[in-house]
């Protein structure tokens, strides 16, 4: 009897795999597609000496909200607008509020920066925070 379960078991799992397998050669399809660009862009980036600021752009774009659109109603005139949103602030045009989150984005890459200089060669500050390298003594009898 016992067998006969684990046989229907399998047979409705195999009939179900077999109805979706539409979908989940799909899937694998796009995973593989992922794969090889992937595989591409680490060739690529081997060669791009850029590369190493291209993805810290990229994983502070991640970390920064979108900028979100919505419909209000004007100060002056009570009729609807649309305004975007970025940060707890209003822009007026979409081109204004992309401007203020590319911005942010920068700024965050740059702190990144800031913060990998502070690690590997310590805590060396000017007044404005910018990090400073030591400067080279020279010495003044010099012989020509």
């Amino acid at each position: 009897m016992s067998n006969v379960v684990t046989l229907a078991v399998l047979f409705v799992l195999a009939a179900t795999l077999y109805k979706f397998r539409a979908r989940i050669f799909l899937a694998l399809r796009r995973f593989d597609t992922r794969n090889a660009f992937r595989r591409y862009e680490e060739l690529k980036d081997r060669h791009d000496r850029f590369a190493h600021y291209k993805h810290t752009v990229r994983m502070a774009e991640e970390e920064v909200e979108g900028v979100s659109e919505m419909t209000m109603p004007d100060e002056r005139t009570g009729t609807p607008v649309t305004r975007f949103l970025f940060l707890g602030e209003h822009y007026a045009t979409s081109d204004e509020a992309e401007m203020a989150r590319r911005a942010a984005v920068m700024a965050k890459a740059r702190d990144f920066y800031l913060d990998l200089d502070n690690l590997y060669l310590g805590k060396r500050h000017s007044q404005h925070g910018a990090p400073t390298l030591p400067t080279p003594t020279h010495n003044s009898e010099t012989r020509h």
